[in-house]
């Protein structure tokens, strides 16, 4: 066995007879009355849980689940905003030995349709906002149970429940038995939805020991540790705030503070109130809190997409650079905050990781050259198990060696630290979201107002980058008056894309721009576009 074989072998096995039930079993029994979750909702009363009444809570839920027919095995949609409901219902799929998908609140009824059709999920958890959608696009759902608040806002629709012929969120809790699962670290666990490179995202599938891996080697980059508070608003149906925050915290014994959504308002009354001892920022914070003082607080550090001294000197923390992905489950690259290294720098690559940085042709990047950043970790372990029913995406992904093509491009200087540089995939970052440009061509193309699209990131002061459109007018698109046509395309985006994804522009032209391979230069075209700097 090469050297390699044995790492992954140790590794295989370092989860042996754990899994996400256990995590949280250990706790019960050696601090049951720790705080494990406070909720801070923008409307409505805090409410806090021990370890004791989180275990609990899920396990009811899973029990109630399982009364309704629901077996291990089987996919569940969680589609929640931030909320108790959805760590309560993430951590009662575990129990049952079900799969959560949690997927975009964002998402519209196309998206929902194709998210229960690829995972064959048997029943959704939802809430009033939302339950409507998934009633119209879920046909093949068992049932759907509804919450009684959309994260913590009252609901003004009462008859919901009863018009879906759904079911109280409430009624799934229930003090039947559960069936006793082994302890299998290679059960699947959980589904979030990536944007990929062709037109419609992929189902990336963990696996119990990838949600353990994920807790634990978040909280050792992050050194946690059994008094740290973690505050999320960032959403739990990404990887950032599940796996760095929730999953880091609670491996660790520490308390997630969980707000619905980002408030600058409440950002600071909310951390101190509670003794938040870091958070995972995105630039969209930064900015909105640029223009309050900054207050006494007991925060030590600040995770974000690089190292920025300049902010930690503004906000008195430390900051953490690092960059994953959800196939990553964590950071594989990551900085510290006694090795912070020079401004803006991702890190170095995890221990836990292999990365390489490759030319087009293959070979080997030297320093302070771009190259394609590839990855290579155990699946099923450090890396995603697979893209789920997409064995092509697989095949793809990695190559013979099991090197994993994350799609990023970035630069190595010559004392090892690397930077971002671009994404090779025709990727945008919106805010805190992915953004596939073929998806959204994709969907363009469909109106039949066009002949021919291309969709590129434009720069945008709160939220790094926005989509526009470069579009060619078919016959039936040429024959319409201008301001008519771009706002059909607008239109026709915001009923069949999430509103993350909407263009914001679009740009009429009668070609485009090709390199020498007959590919549209998307690099001529963003380079047409100024940055917005106000909305």
């Amino acid at each position: 066995m090469d050297l390699k074989a044995q790492i992954d072998a140790c590794r295989e096995s370092s989860f042996t007879g754990q899994d996400i039930p256990w995590m949280l079993e250990q706790w019960v029994e050696r601090q049951p009355h720790k705080t494990a979750m406070v909720w801070c909702p923008f409307e409505g009363e805090e409410k806090s849980w021990s370890y004791t009444a989180l275990y609990a809570d899920a396990r009811r839920v899973a029990a109630g689940l399982h009364d309704r027919g629901v077996r291990a095995g089987d996919f569940v949609i969680l589609h929640l905003d931030n909320s108790p409901e959805f760590v309560i219902a993430w951590y009662a799929c575990a129990l049952l030995g079900t799969v959560a998908v949690s997927t975009n609140t964002h998402s519209v009824a196309r998206d929902m349709e194709y998210f229960a059709e690829v995972t064959g999920a048997v029943c959704a958890i939802t809430q009033p906002a939302f339950a409507r959608i998934i009633d119209g696009a879920c046909k093949s759902l068992r049932f759907i149970a509804v919450t009684d608040t959309d994260a913590g806002a009252q609901c003004n629709d009462e008859s919901i429940v009863d018009d879906i012929g759904g079911v109280h969120y409430s009624m799934l809790y229930s003090d039947s038995e559960l069936p006793i699962l082994p302890r299998e670290p290679q059960r699947n666990l959980s589904v979030q939805f990536t944007s990929g490179t062709t037109s419609r995202p992929k189902a990336v599938l963990w696996t119990h020991a990838n949600g353990l891996w994920a807790g634990k080697v978040s909280a050792i980059h992050m050194r946690l540790r059994r008094d740290d508070v973690t505050l999320i608003y960032m959403p739990l149906f990404h990887t950032n705030a599940q796996a760095y925050s929730m999953l880091g915290t609670h491996w660790s014994g520490g308390t997630i503070i969980v707000q619905p959504r980002f408030s600058a308002s409440r950002f600071w009354e909310v951390s101190i109130g509670h003794g938040v001892t870091w958070t995972s920022m995105i630039p969209f914070a930064y900015k909105a809190l640029m223009i309050q003082p900054v207050p006494d607080h007991q925060q030590r550090f600040w995770g974000g997409p690089a190292n920025l001294p300049q902010i930690g000197e503004h906000f008195k923390v430390e900051t953490t650079g690092w960059w994953g992905m959800t196939e990553t489950l964590t950071q594989g690259i990551v900085t510290d905050t006694d090795h912070p290294g020079p401004n803006g720098t991702l890190g170095r690559a995890a221990p836990e990781y292999e990365i390489q940085i490759r030319r087009e042709d293959g070979s080997t990047a030297g320093p302070d050259e771009k190259g394609l950043l590839f990855i290579r970790g155990v699946r099923g372990v450090s890396l995603f198990k697979e893209y789920y029913r997409n064995p092509e995406a697989n095949d793809k992904a990695f190559d013979d060696a099991g090197w994993f093509d994350t799609g990023d491009i970035v630069l190595m200087d010559k004392d090892g630290w690397l930077y971002f540089s671009d994404r090779e995939k025709d990727m945008l970052k919106v805010g805190a979201e992915n953004v596939a440009a073929s998806e959204i061509e994709s969907v363009i193309m469909q109106t039949g107002l066009v002949d021919e699209c291309a969709v590129v990131a434009q720069q945008h002061h709160m939220l790094d980058e926005v989509p526009v459109v470069f579009v060619i007018p078919s016959a039936a698109g040429s024959g319409q008056a201008e301001d008519v046509l771009k706002q059909e395309i607008i239109e026709y985006c915001k009923v069949n894309l999430a509103d993350f994804k909407v263009v914001r522009d679009v740009h009429l032209v009668t070609e485009l721009p090709r390199s020498t391979l007959e590919k549209v230069a998307k690099n001529q075209l963003r380079s047409r576009l100024p940055a917005i700097t106000a909305d």
